[in-house]
């Protein structure tokens, strides 16, 4: 168990830092709270535990070693999250505009998981240096998932929780138009970072 220590560690460092999954549970916790931003936050653990254990098997690493799926990874992360920055820039927070606007489905947040590149880093890097020395390698797999997927879960909940705690906050449009700005910014800024 003292092993598992360590990959506690990196699983929460790099689940609570800010990246694209982040930016877009805070705008869902703003946009439409905390309980229907759940299967966001839901699907985000799911596709990244999949994720995870491809990564544990081995297969993320040859992935990631052919530049053209690399590139690959690259132009659609950053793509949907320019897309995303897009659809933010002009949200505003009347009834009419949420009842139009739906957050994202546990499907499409599990599947973005695939294409998020701080997803991809935090997987590949975790498999590399914390996999568990169990046996057989199963287990270690599975270990290795439930562990990071038990820690990843309450740290994305902190930022959907964060999101949806400012809601009542910015009733005026000033500071709407503020917030929008803002995560409009952050998320670009993580599409270009998908390039450094």
């Amino acid at each position: 168990m003292e092993s598992l220590m360590p990959l506690a560690m990196f699983a929460f460092v790099s689940s609570i830092t800010p990246g694209p999954n982040n930016i877009m549970l805070t705008s869902s916790g703003m946009l439409f709270g905390f309980s229907r931003s759940i299967p966001h936050m839901i699907g985000i653990n799911v596709g990244f535990g999949v994720l995870l254990a491809v990564c544990a098997a081995g297969i993320g690493s040859l992935i990631l070693a052919l530049p053209a799926a690399h590139l690959m990874l690259k132009i659609l992360g950053s793509a949907y999250l320019l897309y995303l920055a897009w659809q933010l820039r002009s949200i505003g927070f009347g009834r009419d505009d949420e009842a139009a606007a739906k957050p994202m489905s546990f499907a499409g947040a599990a599947l973005f998981q695939f294409a998020n590149p701080k997803a991809w880093v935090m997987a590949v890097t975790g498999a590399a240096a914390f996999l568990p020395p169990a046996q057989p390698v199963w287990l270690a797999i599975a270990l290795f998932c439930a562990v990071f997927c038990a820690v990843n879960l309450p740290c994305i909940g902190v930022w959907a929780g964060t999101g949806a705690a400012l809601r009542r906050y910015l009733a005026q449009p000033f500071w709407q138009r503020l917030f929008c700005g803002v995560m409009v910014l952050l998320t670009m800024y993580s599409a270009a970072a998908v390039w450094m």
